[in-house]
């Protein structure tokens, strides 16, 4: 496959990196004073005044807005395809086999969420018993929130083990990132963290619903437009490239 720039490409890797600087940031803070990210994240966040932690809130709260309304702004097709203007219908499809990619991609979501339910429930475990602490579940987000990028650009374990999607554009659970992001502020009982959890609850809640009502948007033998050749974002390519060199 001949490497393409593509707008969606470019502007998928600008965005890595101002989620690699927001983590290095916080990361570096949690190196060097743990004790002010405990203090943010324990006391009352209408009582904080003005902290990098409101600005990392409004951020991360951002994001999920422009998910929910995403308007005209710049956005992927993998979150396009839930609209019915960006559906085009594959001529005579079949229904049956609309029907068992359906079944079998809700199985494999269900697989991942038992998955990653489990692994996080490692951490609340610690939590609970104090061997982690506020501090290092904001660390474990902000890391999250950095993968989320890097399992679209270059490797996901989900994919490569357990959807099976040829691409981001076609994941069925393309939208169920930032649940996936705020799960370890689900244990921390304040604003900041059940304001993101919740809200992201909203996110896949709205997903799963459009997903549930029109399936033929997000399938390629039904949707023209998740088709390889009609895809404009191309954000696969660098994965596919580390696919070829490790082959």
């Amino acid at each position: 496959m001949k490497f393409q720039k593509t707008p969606m490409l470019t502007f998928y890797l600008v965005k890595l990196a101002a989620r690699l600087s927001i983590f290095t940031a916080v990361l570096v803070t949690y190196i060097i004073n743990k004790p002010f990210l405990y203090k943010v994240m324990t006391m009352e966040f209408t009582k904080l005044g003005v902290t990098p932690l409101h600005l990392l809130w409004a951020v991360f709260m951002g994001l999920m807005i422009i998910h929910l309304f995403p308007g005209k702004r710049i956005i992927t097709m993998a979150l396009r395809k839930r609209k019915e203007e960006n559906f085009d219908s594959v001529e005579q499809y079949s229904e049956l086999d609309l029907l068992k990619y359906v079944q079998n991609q809700n199985f494999k979501s269900w697989m991942v969420l038992l998955v990653w339910l489990s692994f996080n429930g490692i951490f609340g475990f610690l939590y609970l018993f104090h061997v982690i602490d506020n501090a290092d579940l904001l660390m474990l987000t902000v890391f999250y929130f950095l993968c989320d990028y890097i399992c679209i650009l270059f490797f996901c374990p989900f994919q490569t083990f357990i959807m099976k999607n040829k691409c981001c554009v076609n994941c069925r659970i393309y939208d169920w990132g930032h649940f996936m992001m705020f799960t370890p502020m689900l244990f921390i009982r304040n604003f900041f963290s059940w304001s993101l959890f919740f809200t992201s609850v909203v996110v896949l809640i709205h997903w799963e619903i459009v997903y549930a009502r029109h399936p033929e948007r997000f399938w390629s033998g039904s949707n023209k437009t998740l088709q390889c050749m009609n895809c404009k974002d191309k954000t696969c390519q660098i994965k596919q490239k580390i696919k070829e060199c490790v082959r």
